[in-house]
């Protein structure tokens, strides 16, 4: 049989798979509603508002990247579709969605074929390589970069889904990695070719098939066209994917090799590069899934830990507040502070608990007791002033809601810290503030911080309802010594 006889068999048996498994429908849907949305076709029709807002989860993805730092520069908050298209554009944001998309559907079909879902991981790391260099070299469109990278292994994820057999045959061939060699002998065309043929058979635009192809490191960055500088960018970004995604010396090699040979051609310095590749390599070891970057085995042994500690944690806050209800009566507000402080150190694995208490003579608020490392030196640092001041603490305590704060490092939350915690509780990554509040007036407030070693958290509702079950203990044993004092002093002046 001819390479050109072979060719057709194989795109013809590919595109009756397809058929078969459903062709992506999501995606196929998508692709012909946002291309027909940037083209402007028929606007009744082809929304991009429209085009996205059909999809829940599309619209949540393209938000938070719009609001992510690769848009910091923009200076504001998107949140909607509509806002997103004006400030960032139309085309930004249908290249964004197609890339978005793209990952979606490929990631419900991946979970069929480990294989594919390698492929598809290593497409996304991709991605998010070409995002953060492309950021770098300040490309008028990044986006693009993206999708052209995702795209330009399209040709290996649509064997590996839809062709395994032809797949396994490649690797006996080619051998692990070196699978394009022995792709004209087995397929009659290139893993490249089978890509752009199923570029083309979805209609994406002629810009992003010629992204997609291969090219070797050569002119500088002056002497190329956009579509050859988006081909070196997708080349570059997949070939380092495919380095990064095995997390080993020998690809981290490959990488500064790789970094090398393509920064004339890009027209960013090579160490600017390497910075980008590490900020795409950290996203992704938290967003991929079974790559060895992603260490799926520790994330899994973590997960367990985190799920039996906070389980234990659980029975720790009940146990503190059926504790603190059965002393209510008898003990004074300074034991029942105490049993609370120690209640939500342990219970919720804090690496630092600090009760602060409010000095109505003297307008402040300072801490007085605290459990973790280092505490005990820094209580006599942790006074602030009781004036109104447009801070999360005063927040809290002017709302009298338990607030808990998820990234304390976000630098657009950097506002929102008061210059004393800067100077003394800095190096928390989350912490949460139970306000004390009596008679409608902040009494104190318990706070508690994680650092680094703790893993990211979200608490659940069962553990809030346990924090204002006992920060309500605290008040009510507060107002209890009120009313006594109260009552005694009206006795002594009856008398």
């Amino acid at each position: 049989m001819s390479a050109r006889s072979s060719a057709d068999a194989t795109l013809a048996l590919l595109w009756e798979r397809i058929r078969k498994q459903g062709d992506m429908p999501g995606f196929t849907k998508a692709v012909h509603a946002i291309l027909g949305a940037m083209r402007g076709e028929d606007e009744h029709e082809f929304s991009m508002p429209q085009a996205v807002l059909s999809d829940p989860v599309l619209t949540q993805k393209v938000l938070r990247l719009a609001n992510s730092s690769m848009y910091a520069a923009f200076g504001q908050r998107i949140n909607t579709v509509s806002k997103a298209i004006l400030v960032l554009g139309t085309e930004a944001i249908g290249h964004l969605a197609l890339g978005l998309k793209l990952i979606e559907e490929l990631s419900k079909a991946s979970d069929q074929s480990s294989l594919a879902h390698v492929e598809m991981e290593k497409a996304v790391l991709a991605g998010m390589v070409a995002q953060q260099v492309a950021a770098s070299a300040a490309s008028p469109d990044p986006e693009e970069a993206v999708v052209c990278s995702m795209l330009h292994t399209l040709g290996r994820m649509m064997i590996t889904f839809y062709m395994p057999e032809r797949w396994a045959l490649l690797r006996d061939q080619g051998g692990a990695g070196r699978e394009d060699q022995a792709a004209l002998a087995v397929l009659g065309l290139s893993l490249e070719q089978v890509g752009r043929a199923a570029a083309e058979h979805w209609g994406l635009p002629n810009n992003l098939i010629e992204g997609m192809r291969r090219i070797e490191p050569a002119e500088p960055a002056a002497n190329l066209s956009h579509a050859d500088w988006l081909a070196a960018v997708s080349t570059m970004s997949s070939q380092c994917a495919d380095s990064l995604w095995h997390d080993d010396a020998a690809g981290a090699e490959t990488v500064r090799r790789l970094v090398d040979s393509f920064a004339p051609m890009l027209g960013v310095a090579p160490d600017h590069i390497m910075v980008a590749i590490e900020r795409a390599k950290a996203s992704a070891a938290n967003d991929l899934s079974i790559a060895p970057l992603a260490k799926p085995a520790e994330k899994r042994a973590q997960a367990l830990a985190t799920k039996r500690m906070r389980a234990e944690g659980n029975k720790i806050l009940l146990s503190g507040v059926a504790d603190m209800r059965e002393v209510l009566g008898s003990a004074n507000p300074g034991q029942m502070l105490t049993m609370a402080l120690e209640t939500v150190y342990q219970g919720l694995s804090f690496s630092r608990a600090v009760a602060f208490l409010r000095n109505r003579r003297e307008n402040t608020y300072a801490a007085k007791m605290g459990f973790g490392d280092g505490v005990k030196e820094l209580i006599a640092s942790m006074t602030f002033d009781d004036a109104y001041e447009p801070n999360v603490f005063h927040a809290s305590l002017g709302s009298d809601r338990v607030i808990f704060i998820e990234n304390a490092r976000d630098p657009k939350f950097a506002a929102k810290l008061p210059a004393w915690w800067k100077a003394s509780l800095a190096d928390a990554r989350a912490f949460v503030i139970l306000p004390l509040c009596t008679n409608g007036q902040p009494a104190g407030f318990i706070y508690g911080d994680w650092d680094e070693s703790f893993p990211a958290i979200q608490l659940s509702q069962t553990e809030f309802a346990l924090l204002n079950d006992l920060r309500t203990l605290v008040v009510k044993s507060v107002e209890r010594r009120q009313k006594m004092e109260v009552v005694a002093t009206g006795a002594a002046k009856a008398g």
